[in-house]
Formats: C-alpha cells, sequence, structure tokens
C-alpha cells in the first residue's frame, strides 16, 4: 500500500505538510534533467561550484584538489532526490543527508546506492538534529527555506547545527516584485519550468531576513552572490544582482 504524501512529512514546527507533499508527488522525476526538476539540474552546476569554492577557500582547501571536501562533515537540508548530496560525496565529504518526506529520502537512498556512494540520508528535520545535540562542519539550506512554515526559526535551527569554525550555505529567493514576474509568473505560468503553485511570493527571503535569522545562531553572512539565467545558453551563472535567485555564505566563529 502506498503511504499518501500528505501522511509522509516529518513532523516539526518548521515542516508545512501541504509543501511536502507536494514535493513528495514528484519524486520519482528527481533524477530525470528532462522532468519537472529540470531547472534545479541545470541550476545544480553553479550552486555546486560555488559551494565547493566557498569552502575549500573557508577550510583551506584546494577547491580543484581530487576531493577538496575530504574528511568534512556535511549536512543537507531537504535534500530532495540527492541532486546536491551526491556530487558533495564525490568531492570527499562525509554527507548526512535529511529530508521531511520519506519518499524523497526512498529515492534518494535507492539511488545512491545504484552509483555506489555512502550517503548517510535521514527522514528527519533540523530541529530534530538539534534536538540530539548534533553538529556539522557546513550545512546547506538550498531552495528549503521559502518553502518552510517559519523560515526564521528554521534558519536558525539550521545555524546551530553549525560547529564552530563552521560554515553554512543558503540558497533561496527574493522577496521583490521582479522574483514574483520571473520565478512565479515567468518560470511557472509561461515557461511552464516547474508546476503551478510550486513557490508562493510571500514566502520568500529577503536577503536581510537570512542574516537576521542567522546573527541569532552566532553566524556572520560574509559573501552574496545573485543568480541569473542567460535564456540564448539556457544556463546559470553568478551575479551581481540579488533580485530573484540568490546565494549566501554564512562562516560562525
Amino acid at each position: 500500500m502506498t503511504q499518501s504524501p500528505a501522511l509522509d512529512a516529518a513532523a516539526g514546527p518548521s515542516v508545512d505538510p501541504a509543501e511536502v507533499a507536494r514535493f513528495a508527488a514528484l519524486a520519482e522525476e528527481w533524477w530525470d534533467p528532462t522532468g519537472k526538476f529540470r531547472p534545479l539540474h541545470k541550476f545544480n552546476p553553479v550552486r555546486l561550484t560555488y559551494i565547493r569554492d566557498r569552502l575549500a577557500r573557508h577550510f583551506g582547501r584546494d577547491p580543484l584538489a581530487a576531493k577538496p571536501l575530504a574528511g568534512l562533515r556535511v549536512l543537507d537540508i531537504g535534500c530532495g532526490g540527492g541532486l546536491v548530496a551526491e556530487p558533495m560525496a564525490r568531492l570527499g565529504a562525509n554527507v548526512v543527508a535529511i529530508d521531511a518526506s520519506a519518499r524523497n529520502i526512498g529515492i534518494a537512498s535507492t539511488h545512491a546506492a545504484r552509483m555506489g556512494l555512502a550517503i548517510d540520508y535521514r527522514h528527519t528535520t533540523a530541529e530534530s538534529l538539534v534536538a540530539a545535540g548534533e553538529q556539522f562542519d557546513a550545512v546547506l539550506s538550498l531552495e528549503v527555506v521559502e518553502h518552510v512554515a517559519d523560515p526564521a526559526s528554521f534558519l536558525g535551527d539550521c545555524g546551530r547545527l553549525v560547529r564552530p569554525g563552521g560554515a553554512m550555505v543558503v540558497a533561496t529567493l527574493n522577496r521583490t516584485p521582479k522574483a514574483f514576474l520571473l520565478a512565479i509568473v515567468g518560470a511557472e505560468y509561461v515557461l511552464g519550468w516547474m508546476p503551478r503553485g510550486t513557490h508562493e511570493w510571500k514566502k520568500f527571503v529577503r536577503p536581510g531576513e537570512i542574516g537576521e535569522a542567522l546573527r541569532a545562531a552566532d553566524l556572520a553572512v560574509t559573501d552574496m552572490t545573485g543568480v541569473a539565467y542567460n535564456p540564448i545558453l539556457d544556463s546559470w551563472k553568478l551575479a551581481r544582482d540579488l533580485d530573484v535567485n540568490y546565494m549566501a555564505f554564512a562562516v560562525k566563529a
């Protein structure tokens, strides 16, 4: 008997069951580069390069080494099907990847096993890891905070999971009119990149709100970059414009 996506969600105050159900319903398509998650597959190279380079610089590693993240314990929050967890493991990190959807964890675990990758996938929440006293060298929260029930609380928990001297990467969407036009009207209704209703503009998070929430968890944002789409090349690149997609890198003293 197949479990209903609505009953699939791990419990926690930051978990929005409707959001978990929405992505769980698409779980079988995570690894289809031409399917519903095509935008993430296109977006992945630029964000992976940013994460690798920033973490390598922070921890004094060579980003071009075969395994620049070797020995680092990295947490991927809201891992979905494992599109980021797997590359992090290939870069040498000891990866713990969590998701509020049991269905996503099942898909991710099966794919990682098929690829011969050892990734610690868990059906749990950031709050639960905080309660268990876990900490990591680096915490990743990529395109997740705009889907949770309480962004400030969620980011605070993410920050508490970073060990002293560690780092965190957040990727999300800015709450601007431009983001509404491009990320919702354009991406969902005109281009059909994602199912309609994937995003709610009121849940988008401004850079200042990211910084404030992370400061409460003793992290300081040291870098922010926008990510822009080039329709001619059908690819993404880092940009100065933070109005739509952006990433933040923060460190804990």
